[in-house]
């Protein structure tokens, strides 16, 4: 799967120097990881919120620009006939 294109998400961003660039919540130093990890531990979008200091919206527009990123067409390299007949 290839990596999203946080840079397109309005919600976070990623400075030069803060947590090594890494993508984190607009004028914070919450990794946006954070929040998938603790997701896939069992935590609630509330729970998040509340230990991190970020509002839910927060969390929800991330989440949102990630199911909408995920869902988009993947462009597919052409196949040629006699590739095709491999497959």
């Amino acid at each position: 799967m290839a990596a999203l294109d946080w840079s397109q998400c309005p919600a976070v961003e990623s400075v030069p120097g803060r947590l090594s660039g890494a993508w984190v919540f607009r004028d914070t130093r919450m990794p946006v990881s954070a929040v998938f990890e603790n997701l896939e531990a069992g935590a609630t979008i509330e729970e998040i919120a509340n230990w991190f200091g970020i509002s839910k919206e927060q969390i929800i527009e991330v989440l949102a620009f990630a199911a909408r990123s995920l869902a988009a067409p993947v462009p597919l390299e052409p196949v040629s006939a006699s590739d095709a007949r491999t497959l």
